[in-house]
């Protein structure tokens, strides 16, 4: 049983690396199935559907990964506004701690490029900014911030969070980064 969930986590873990440093398109099963160094029958048990399946259960995991720790600020945060503003600073940390290179934009290799692929791929990457804006409104409207409003400004945090990230990746500079964070309390307060 244990080699078979690491047989399945392996596979998971690979394919979100390549989709995230290779795109979707460019990421083939068999290359996949090479570097996770799995059988060829385990990634069609795990995954019957093949790679939209995969993706799917790759968006998921991001979709989780991020809005943990977007909740984890929010929860130890004084305010959205310093929460929004750790998290964001946590992402330029991580962002130079791997050389710019094991942190990508959700919206840069997943939302883009498979949105045009299938609807079901688009509605699980739809799903992911919602999930992000959710935690954020959330605490907005705690707050005291009227619904709308706390939607608006949550979903400019997290397209201001995503193009920000796309700046620093491209700049290799956290720069970008430190700018959004930065600009957190006057869209925030």
């Amino acid at each position: 049983m244990s080699n078979k969930h690491n047989a399945r986590e392996a596979i998971v873990d690979t394919a979100s690396r390549l989709f995230f440093t290779q795109g979707y398109h460019a990421t083939g099963l068999s290359q996949i199935i090479k570097d996770s160094e799995s059988p060829k029958g385990s990634l069609y048990y795990y995954f019957p559907r093949g790679k939209e399946e995969l993706a799917l259960t790759c968006i998921n995991r991001t979709s989780e990964i991020v809005a943990k720790q977007l909740r984890h600020y929010v929860e130890n945060g004084k305010s959205a506004a310093i929460a929004i503003q750790d998290f964001i600073l946590g992402m330029a940390a991580d962002a130079e701690n791997s050389t710019f290179k094991g942190v990508v934009p959700f919206s840069f290799w997943l939302s883009v490029e498979t949105s045009c692929v299938s609807e079901e791929l688009r509605t699980a990457c739809q799903a992911v900014f919602n999930d992000w804006q959710d935690v954020v409104m959330q605490q907005l409207l705690a707050e005291g911030t009227d619904q709308q409003m706390a939607a608006d400004k949550a979903s400019v945090v997290i397209s201001l969070f995503e193009g920000a990230l796309l700046q620093t990746l491209t700049y290799r500079n956290t720069q970008p980064l430190l700018a959004a964070a930065r600009a957190i309390p006057a869209i925030l307060d």
